[in-house]
């Protein structure tokens, strides 16, 4: 699937990745879903992929939520910069290492659901032209959703195949 170009496109795109995220997630037996990756990464496991899909989603709330107010949002977070963000996913990756595999799929139905209500209040115009709002810099709003739900979708995705090609 192409990268999203409008306010359509990157409503179907998030709910098109997202369900086929929890299809395969679904198509794992119970075991499988809270088993170890057999491979050296960060996530070791598939709940470490959806909470880390759900802190960034509240990561771009609260970006949004601040420039909205006409704020400057630290971004990507307080203490780092986009050159540190693998120590601030190690971070992420800590935060959530008691959180169960069942609260991780309901945790990330919950900001993706913030994710398409914030979309859905918005124009197509209002996503994809650059500088609407200040605090996107030079580029759109619709980058910033794109990059939190049907991109890093993708990205979940990729991971998890990796998991399950191991499994066979």
């Amino acid at each position: 699937m192409a990268r999203p170009k409008s306010k359509d496109e990157l409503l179907a795109y998030s709910e098109d990745k997202y369900h086929t995220l929890l299809n395969l997630i679904a198509s794992l037996s119970p075991e499988q879903q809270i088993g170890s990756f057999p491979f050296e990464d960060r996530d070791r496991n598939i709940r470490d992929v959806l909470v880390h899909l759900h802190e960034w989603q509240l990561m771009m709330n609260n970006w949004y939520d601040l420039g909205m107010k006409g704020e400057k949002p630290v971004m990507p977070r307080e203490g780092y910069t986009w050159k540190t963000t693998a120590d601030m996913n190690l971070v992420i990756w800590q935060d959530y290492q008691e959180t169960s595999f069942q609260e991780a799929l309901t945790l990330l139905a919950e900001s993706h659901q913030l994710m398409l209500r914030l979309i859905k209040s918005h124009t197509n115009e209002e996503l994809f032209t650059k500088k609407v709002y200040p605090w996107t810099n030079t580029t759109s709003l619709g980058a910033y959703f794109v990059s939190a739900t049907s991109s890093h979708y993708d990205w979940a995705l990729k991971k998890i195949r990796r998991y399950q090609r191991t499994l066979k």
